[in-house]
Order: structure tokens, then C-alpha cells, then sequence
């Protein structure tokens, strides 16, 4: 669904509508949830060399801040999970690269690419239980939470691949 310029600043009247459309990201007139993840590697970029505490600390804050300014989106705009909310492309790319400084440091560009791809695959193919939060959990939690399995699923997959190629 295309916004018009009245929704569009209904949003980015507020902090939330900023976060919510990962600063911008989501407006992209294609593929706004590959252009929110294309976003996300860049603060991850100078999240990457954290202590997996940090990291793990700073993705669940993400979350909750995602669930506020997605509600926040939504009631706005009267439209479950629009397009236009990219934070949880944003929280499930963070996930998908989790795994890497703890299994192929210095992380190549290969390997954040890997982690891309496989995050964009799971977000679009939904396996379970992606698919049965998408379709069942309403509201700010459901937009956040599908992508957050699907950045595990991406985790695992690039972990598996890291641990048993030899590659990392």
C-alpha cells in the first residue's frame, strides 16, 4: 500500500514513526523490508565488535522499542503491520549476524552477505513458526516478532554453515 503525503507525516511526526520505518528505509517506493535490512548493516556495522552482551542487551531493547513504535505506526495508520514499519527488518538482521563474531571473526563481507540473504529468505518464506506468529500475534509484538524468528532461523542456518564448511 502506497502512503500519501498526509500519512507520511502523520508518521514522522513522532520519534516512534522514525524508528518504526527504521529512519526512513521503510519509504522506499520498492522492497521496503529488503531496503530496511540493506539499512540495518550499518548501525550493526559499529554494533558488530561489541561484547555478545552488549549486543544481545542492545537487540532486546531494540525489540521492545520496536513493539512501542510499530503499535505506534498501527494506530496511526489503522493497518496491521504496513509495509512501511522496517524496525523489525532491522531487530531480525541483528539476530540473522549474531553468531558471527563469536564463529568466523573478522567477519568477511561474504559472510554479512550470506547473513542477509538467509535473513530475506527467512523473512519471506515464513517457515514455522515465522508463519503462525505473522498470521496470529496482532499489534506491535506479531510485526516484530515473525522477523525476530526469522533472524534466528538465518542465525542458525549461517552457524551450521560456518561450523561444518570450514570456511569460518
Amino acid at each position: 500500500m502506497k502512503l500519501d503525503s498526509a500519512q507520511r507525516r502523520a508518521i514522522l511526526a513522532h520519534p516512534a514513526g522514525w524508528i518504526a520505518s527504521g529512519f526512513g528505509s521503510g519509504f522506499s517506493p520498492f522492497a521496503s523490508g529488503t531496503a530496511g535490512s540493506a539499512a540495518a548493516l550499518l548501525p550493526w556495522w559499529f554494533m558488530r565488535e561489541l561484547p555478545m552482551a552488549w549486543m544481545i542487551g542492545i537487540i532486546v531493547v531494540a525489540f521492545a522499542l520496536g513493539v512501542w513504535a510499530s503499535n505506534f505506526v498501527i494506530g496511526r495508520l489503522q493497518i496491521n503491520d504496513p509495509g512501511v514499519i522496517v524496525w523489525d527488518e532491522f531487530v531480525g538482521q541483528w539476530i540473522a549476524l549474531l553468531p558471527l563474531p563469536l564463529l568466523v571473526w573478522p567477519a568477511h563481507w561474504q559472510w554479512i552477505v550470506a547473513g542477509f540473504l538467509l535473513f530475506r529468505l527467512f523473512d519471506i518464506w515464513k517457515p514455522w513458526p515465522c508463519s503462525w506468529a505473522d498470521r496470529s500475534v496482532k499489534g506491535g509484538f506479531g510485526v516484530m516478532l515473525d522477523d525476530a524468528l526469522a533472524g534466528a532461523y538465518a542465525a542458525l542456518v549461517l552457524a551450521l554453515i560456518s561450523r561444518f564448511s570450514g570456511l569460518g
